[in-house]
């Protein structure tokens, strides 16, 4: 009993030390990044309002860290006053072929680009780079007990949910992924993460939910 204890005590001390050391390097790593890439949010800011009349950013409310709702960053990829579909499970619709996406939303989607403006979410602390992608907070009264624990960490732009599956893989395995990313955090994992969501991102896998899923 004395040894498990330890042990515990002993991997949340580790976990919480991980964990400092993961938001240090989120916000050194999100001001050099706003910085460095400041001319393509020029150039995607001017070419996104060319494209058609609209605001170039998107903003919309999630949950985030223990229930605290904030507004996500995100260059705008469909026209204005888009309807909001659903898939069956309550998750955002996406497909190849959705009209609602604009020319160069399209572009964005897939090159991963419309999720640059999250590098100021992660400046003011509401994300990660790395976690659970945050639900829309109506999602949170829908969770299982165990569901819950989502929010026990930071959401991140890209997690094991989006390396294992992204929009193929349905919402529910998407949370699993999610838990299992959280029970068995590390910054190993983290690094693991990276490098399959730049594989991922290059050969845009994962994009759409899949046609041939019943």
């Amino acid at each position: 009993m004395g040894i498990h204890s330890r042990d515990g005590r002993s991997n949340m001390v580790r976990n919480r030390i991980q964990y400092s050391i993961k938001r240090i390097c989120d916000r050194i790593l999100a001001v050099f990044m706003l910085v460095v890439l400041s001319p393509v949010f020029l150039i995607l800011s001017i070419v996104i309002k060319a494209d058609n009349n609209g605001p170039v950013l998107f903003r919309q409310k999630r949950l985030g860290y223990r229930g605290k709702i904030f507004f996500i960053y995100k260059f705008r990829t469909m026209v204005p006053g888009a309807i909001d579909l659903r898939n069956p499970d309550g998750s955002t619709y996406n497909a190849a072929d959705d009209t609602r996406v604009t020319r160069i939303g399209k572009i964005l989607r897939t090159s991963s680009l419309d999720e640059l403006p999250q590098l100021f979410n992660i400046l003011k602390g509401d994300m990660s780079f790395i976690g659970p992608r945050p639900d829309l907070p109506e999602f949170y009264e829908k969770y299982t007990s165990r569901q819950k624990h989502k929010v026990d960490v930071l959401p991140g732009v890209t997690g094991l949910a989006q390396i294992s599956g992204r929009n193929e893989i349905s919402h529910a395995e998407r949370i699993e992924h999610d838990l299992i990313y959280i029970e068995s955090y590390s910054l190993l994992l983290d690094l693991k993460i990276i490098f399959k969501t730049v594989v991922n991102v290059m050969f845009a896998k994962g994009l759409y939910v899949r046609q041939d899923k019943d």
